[in-house]
């Protein structure tokens, strides 16, 4: 009975042991990672980059992410696309970090005012930013022309009159306000962002620190992450210190689509989309029933067309084009010994350094692509001729013409008719002299359906008396 006791009184320490267990067990489970979301901009900022970096955003948001690292290397590009990515990033819910990487990388143009409208704003060593004048679709700098004044020194002391056209002070005066609206929300030097815009001014990095224009200057992303860790920033009105201090960085990929619409909209695509739709068309009309070229062109053509509503576009440069190929078509409708087809690949290659002559970078077409487009159709048009001068050489191909002239082979021993094998049919034959099986017949002329022939013997015999 005693050792009962005493063992009844031990265990209510059991259940007080198991309890602390637990509790310090739960205390050596490790914290969630920070996550942080990554996302990569290269080359022109299109309405493909735009869509990618929206959808980012919105995966980042979902996840409750801590942070949305943006490594940027970018010659710029176009104006809408730009703007949407800014009011994205002014909008999100997670703080944002543009860091321009790796070495050598730029933020010029668009890529600036995407740099500037970032939570943070940060750059790897031996990168620049700035030179973000705005460029009109004609490729000219839109920046105003000085004008000269020309009554003398007297006027001197007053205000310079405006200058250059009212549309270029327009988008001058925009460009300029909106900048500097974007350097002011995160305390940056404002006055050099109008400097970018005005003077084109750039920036290395190291510059950039000095000059107030980035936060951050770091080697890699470890690095990034370090430096930020505890660094606060304004989301929603609330300032929120990040902690970034061992975050798992997951890479955010762009789907189907938005890898589909990136390469669509390469002005290099877009040209081949465009002839291959027009020739599968033109082959449909050649060979109706085909069915795989006509499909193939129509999908190709709407892709092109989509394209192009996505990119800044000379229509004198597609007008060229569609010139182009219509002489190229009219070489082989009527031909003028390369007179049209010439004319044709001049007017290609013109037409398609025009239209994507645009002067916006990341935007442009290599001249090299052209030039070697412009070959092939070349080539293609010295063998369409030859081909066409072989075919007026040959003669008729089919009907009686065809026929006459013909060497038929006997199917079976005859007298007066029998039957021949020619061009894959057998046709009943007429000879004046008995004909031998598999004997060698040349047809002389066609009486309906039925062939007039004659040893090729005897005809050669003939052929070469008429001769003579």
């Amino acid at each position: 009975m005693k050792d009962m006791s005493q063992s009844n009184r031990r265990l209510p320490a059991f259940p007080a042991f198991l309890t602390l267990l637990l509790i310090s067990l739960w205390g050596t489970v490790p914290a969630a990672a920070t996550q942080v979301v990554e996302l990569e901009i290269k080359d022109g900022i299109g309405v493909a980059t735009a869509e990618y970096l929206i959808s980012g955003i919105e995966h980042a948001e979902e996840m409750s992410a801590e942070l949305v690292i943006v490594n940027m290397d970018t010659p710029g590009g176009l104006m809408k696309p730009m703007r949407d990515m800014v009011q994205k990033i002014l909008g999100s819910s997670v703080p944002v970090v543009t860091y321009v990487t790796p070495a050598g990388a730029r933020a010029d143009s668009a890529g600036t005012y995407i740099l500037l409208a970032s939570h943070i704003a940060a750059m790897a060593p031996t990168t620049h930013l700035g030179a973000a004048t705005p460029v009109a679709i004609s490729g000219e700098d839109a920046t105003p022309p000085p004008t000269p004044n020309d009554e003398g020194d007297e006027q001197d002391d007053q205000a310079p009159a405006p200058s250059g056209s009212s549309m270029e002070r327009k988008v001058m005066n925009d460009a300029v306000a909106y900048i500097r609206g974007l350097a002011e929300r995160h305390g940056r030097n404002a006055d050099w962002a109008e400097k970018a815009v005005t003077e084109a001014a750039t920036l290395t990095a190291t510059e950039a620190l000095e000059q107030n224009v980035i936060e951050f200057i770091a080697a890699d992303r470890n690095e990034l992450l370090e430096l930020i860790d505890g660094h606060e920033v304004e989301i929603d009105g609330e300032t929120r210190a990040l902690e970034t201090k061992g975050a798992e960085v997951q890479p955010y990929e762009a789907n189907w689509r938005i890898r589909l619409l990136g390469i669509i909209s390469n002005p290099e695509i877009v040209l081949l989309l465009g002839l291959i739709g027009l020739y599968g068309l033109m082959y449909e009309g050649w060979n109706p029933g085909a069915i795989v070229p006509g499909v193939v062109g129509v999908i190709c053509l709407l892709l092109a067309a989509y394209a192009l509503q996505v990119l800044p576009v000379n229509y004198a440069g597609l007008a060229l084009i569609f010139l182009g190929i219509a002489l190229m078509i009219g070489e082989a409708y009527a031909p003028s010994f390369g007179a049209l087809g010439i004319g044709g690949i001049a007017a290609f290659v013109f037409g398609s350094i025009m239209m994507f002559d645009s002067g916006i970078p990341g935007f442009g077409i290599s001249l090299t692509f052209v030039i070697g487009l412009a070959l092939i159709f070349a080539l293609l048009l010295i063998w369409m001729i030859g081909y066409l001068l072989k075919l007026r050489r040959r003669g008729a191909v089919s009907g009686a013409e065809s026929i006459v002239g013909g060497i038929a082979t006997a199917m079976d021993d005859f007298s007066g008719e029998g039957m021949v094998w020619l061009e894959g049919e057998a046709w009943h034959a007429r000879s004046s002299v008995p004909i031998s099986k598999q004997q060698q017949v040349v047809v002389r002329s066609m009486d309906g359906l039925i062939l007039n022939i004659e040893p090729v013997t005897s005809a050669a015999t003939a052929d070469a008396q008429l001769q003579s």
